[in-house]
């Protein structure tokens, strides 16, 4: 499944494209991001509420996908325009890390 597609599914609000037919690979939920840096696995799709610069450049450092803000974050421009130039897609959503992070597990581990 892509990016794109699970976006699609759990009915994100796009902010930012980036590369969204990359396959979702495994996901990895912090607001800390100094945890993300030293635990995520690398192509980690990132369940987050940290909407700001800094959290495209860890992105970028795990070679994330993609980064999903919950609880409809405000997000600087700054950070989207730092997401477009690392080709990194932003998605929003209303709903919290947990119930977002959740819904990502299952789509990933459909027979569990």
């Amino acid at each position: 499944m892509t990016v794109s597609q699970a976006a699609e599914i759990l009915h994100l609000e796009k902010l930012c494209g980036g590369d969204e037919n990359r396959e979702l690979v495994t996901v990895y939920t912090s607001d800390l991001l100094s945890d993300v840096m030293g635990n995520a696995d690398d192509e980690a799709v990132l369940v987050t509420i940290q909407a700001h610069k800094n959290t495209i450049a860890v992105a970028t450092l795990k070679d994330s996908p993609a980064v999903i803000l919950c609880n409809n974050r405000p997000i600087a421009d700054d950070m989207l325009e730092a997401a477009a130039n690392e080709n990194i897609a932003v998605y929003r959503t209303s709903e919290n890390q947990f119930t977002v992070s959740g819904k990502l597990f299952c789509l990933l581990h459909p027979s569990a």
